[in-house]
């Protein structure tokens, strides 16, 4: 007897922790979502050959993602062509809303235009909370408090649920493009 249940892979690339929360976040709403999700930091994370689809994501400083995820996009990118993929950046916080050129990563934006992701979101980041550099220090010395986590866990799960829509047992059948778990 064969699952009905899709297979989707979430990946993630965090530093201080925020992104992976963010990819937690996505992991729960796609499992409500009838799902069976693997949740996986980029280095450890299984080939994306045996999942129906993939959520990647990772935390952007000075518009680049962490290299492990960029190694993982490039590495795996043939198989990322042949199922549905979704991306998520995060990482703006402070009190303006930085301009979308600032914190999108441009190679990130081609690959996912090559692969065909079916979305690319940034989200608001978290200020680190144990910062190790001076840049890190500065940011928590002189970000308020109210705009230190500007994570929107609405915005987040909302995002994780149209996913979840889209491949989960009572939405439309995963179908490959090329063909027209454990807690994170």
């Amino acid at each position: 007897m064969t699952t009905t249940e899709p297979k989707v892979l979430v990946v993630y690339a965090s530093k201080h922790g925020s992104t992976r929360e963010i990819a937690d976040a996505i992991a729960g709403e796609l499992r409500a979502g009838g799902c069976v999700v693997d949740c996986r930091e980029a280095h450890d994370a299984a080939r994306p050959d045996g999942y129906d689809a993939v959520v990647l994501g990772s935390a952007t400083y000075a518009k680049r993602w962490r290299r492990e995820a960029r190694r993982f996009l490039h590495h795996h990118r043939d198989a990322l062509a042949q199922r549905p993929l979704w991306l998520f950046s995060s990482g703006p916080v402070g009190e303006k809303d930085p301009d979308p050129g600032w914190i999108e990563p441009h190679a990130v934006l081609r690959a996912a235009e090559d692969l065909g992701a079916r979305d690319h979101v940034v989200f608001g980041g978290r200020v680190p909370a144990d910062p190790h550099n001076f840049v890190e220090r500065a940011m928590a010395r002189d970000t308020p408090a109210p705009f230190a986590d500007r994570r929107d866990w609405d915005e987040i799960r909302a995002w994780a649920r149209t996913i979840a829509r889209e491949v989960g047992p009572s939405g439309t059948p995963v179908v490959s493009r090329s063909a027209s778990a454990p807690h994170c």
